[in-house]
């Protein structure tokens, strides 16, 4: 399947066996690779380089073979690769001198190109600047780049350079029952506590009982509300894409907190709220919760955590319809003032390092309205933001 890889290495003087060769092959039917070109790369140059003076000669090998072909179709006719792999291929070859001189259209010229180009495409496009296509320079499709687009038909993101994603997206809920670090995240949310005795007497009183059975001469048992937590919170939390990076972190908190509030919901949103949110990830397709009946269900007693790392496209927070993934009638700015102005006490906790904050906008939006109120997802800044809250 891959034997012209196979003889242009040997024609470039890397000595490969025939052995090196099977092994590959064995390596390719075990599924080693992933059908991911990156891992075929890695796991290639595993088994065909002995001695890394040939790396050089192999990268130079494996770009003439994978990238000669004219069309796709031939590649999977001569190669027998798999398509996802060679429409992966071609991101490889876009330098950043190339990629600095790409210009974005901008929100609205964009949105008026694509309806051009769905109008007028009648077929698949690969590695072009123009049409909806594959591997190429468009704003329109998958593997490629552009510094604005629309991803059409990609597994993930690459460059993160997208300001709407046309697929459907799946994430997962976070796990509320990770231990690990979430007794430091207690102590620091243990700040914000409000004890108050409420509900059923169930609790031994055990100075009142002695009390009145001395001054009864029989056995009085009193019996009291439990001692807890009166403090409300709502947590909202950003989920899927770059937020994959700080799942770890993101769970940890969640679990410190339903272990630490009695009174406490979650939702999930992603990148910016908008005007829908929702409880289980795998149902937020179907099960959405309206923003409205959020703002009009809870009190303004409530304490409100955003966690997200607030990095998106700026459309997602200034325009209408700039949610990555679906049409929203409204900016996320102004679902972002509605509940601020609602829920006074809230801030927003980032798991971006600080250091690197001013290099985003969205970073620097999001902030703003926040009225600052924005500290890192660290011990010392979770206990800044307990301060916040607890005033």
């Amino acid at each position: 399947m891959f034997l012209r890889l196979f003889t242009d290495l040997r024609a470039a003087k890397v000595p490969v066996t025939l052995r090196e060769y099977l092994a590959l092959l064995e390596g390719v039917e075990a599924d080693l690779a992933e059908h991911r070109v990156d891992e075929f790369y890695y796991l290639a140059r595993t088994c065909l380089v002995k001695d890394e003076r040939h790396l050089d000669r192999f990268d130079t090998v494996f770009a003439k073979v994978f990238k000669g072909m004219d069309t796709l179709q031939q590649a999977i006719e001569q190669a027998g690769i798999p398509e996802e792999w060679l429409r992966k291929l071609a991101e490889k070859y876009l330098t950043d001198d190339e990629k600095a001189q790409l210009q974005a259209l901008g929100w609205d010229k964009l949105w008026e190109t694509l309806k051009q180009r769905l109008d007028e495409q009648k077929g698949r496009h690969q590695g072009g600047s123009k049409w909806i296509g594959t591997a190429g320079t468009s704003p329109y499709g998958a593997y490629g780049y552009n510094p604005e687009g629309v991803r059409i038909g990609q597994d993930g993101n690459r460059n993160f350079r997208a300001v709407k994603v046309w697929d459907k997206r799946d994430f997962r809920d976070f796990d509320d029952t990770r231990e690990l670090g979430v007794r430091n995240l207690r102590v620091a949310l243990r700040r914000l506590r409000k004890f108050a005795r409420t509900g059923l007497a169930e609790e031994l009183d055990l100075d009142s009982t002695i009390s009145e059975t001395a001054r009864h001469g029989y056995l009085d048992v009193k019996l009291r509300p439990e001692r807890r937590n009166a403090v409300k919170v709502l947590l909202f939390l950003d989920v899927g894409g770059s937020m994959d990076w700080h799942v770890e972190l993101a769970e940890e908190l969640f679990s410190a907190a339903r272990a630490e509030f009695k009174h406490f919901e979650h939702f999930y949103f992603h990148n910016c709220p908008y005007e829908r949110v929702w409880r289980e990830n795998r149902r937020r397709h179907d099960q959405v919760i309206p923003t409205w009946d959020v703002l009009r269900t809870y009190p303004a007693d409530y304490r409100v955590v955003f966690v997200g790392d607030a990095s998106m496209s700026p459309y997602e927070i200034a325009m209408p319809g700039g949610s990555v993934e679906h049409w929203n009638e409204e900016a996320g700015a102004v679902w972002m003032e509605r509940l601020t102005t609602k829920f006074q006490k809230s801030v927003w906790l980032n798991p971006v390092q600080q250091q690197l904050w001013s290099y985003t906008q969205s970073i620097r939006e999001i902030g703003g309205l926040m009225n600052g109120r924005m500290f890192p997802l660290t011990l010392d800044g979770l206990d800044s933001a307990m301060k916040v809250l607890a005033r």
